[in-house]
């Protein structure tokens, strides 16, 4: 049984709906970071850098922390949505999401939804690159179906979610024609929806 350390944040969701894609049995464990509980000692035990997720894998008992490395090794364990033909591709993706889009759109989110009007330098840096972002993505799926090819992987279910924060960042996702066709494609798979809904407080996925 997998036990998942996490809040309601993009980053939680992507081991969320990794869980609920591949299958497997899990609890979930909420860390409140309004409360900053992640920096109790104990945690920092799992998380060397006091961030959500973290898994533990009671199977084996072994504790995983960073979004990517625990999509990696889940994709690994479960033997899907991470395949061996594919695997350079998808590695180059997840990265590209790991140091790029995360971190960019997650300081966008930083200046333009939680601290308007602190930051005009901020603001207008965050929102240029969270754009261009959107453009990039949209120019990589137009020839290609997913990110790392035909197939849906780990790639995808680690973008997907700062994609679903697209109310926060006042770019208009509808507007980018490859992009609103992955991110909807996505959203209808019923694993995303459970996983979305990670608390299971009835959370619904943001619509175009």
């Amino acid at each position: 049984m997998i036990e998942l350390f996490s809040a309601n944040t993009p980053n939680g969701w992507k081991i969320s709906i990794m869980l609920e894609e591949i299958g497997y049995e899990y609890k979930v464990t909420k860390v409140d970071l309004g409360k900053d509980e992640q920096f109790k000692p104990e945690y920092l035990k799992i998380s060397p850098f006091g961030k959500i997720p973290v898994i533990i894998d009671h199977e084996n008992n072994k504790s995983i922390f960073e979004s990517g490395a625990i999509l990696m090794y889940l994709g690994e364990k479960s033997g899907k949505l991470y395949n061996e033909k594919d695997r350079l591709v998808i590695n180059q993706w997840l990265m590209a999401q790991m140091g790029t889009v995360g971190p960019m759109i997650g300081q966008h989110h930083q200046f333009h939804h939680y601290n308007p009007g602190k930051s005009e330098f901020g603001e207008e840096r965050y929102f240029k690159i969270t754009k261009r972002i959107y453009g990039e993505l949209d120019t990589r799926l137009k020839e290609s179906k997913f990110l790392a090819g035909s197939d849906y992987t780990i790639a995808d279910i680690a973008t997907w979610p700062w994609m679903a924060r697209h109310e926060w960042h006042d770019i208009g996702l509808k507007n980018y024609k490859n992009l609103s066709r992955w991110y909807q494609e996505i959203s209808n798979r019923n694993a995303v929806i459970k996983g979305y809904d990670i608390f299971k407080n009835g959370s619904k996925i943001p619509i175009l």
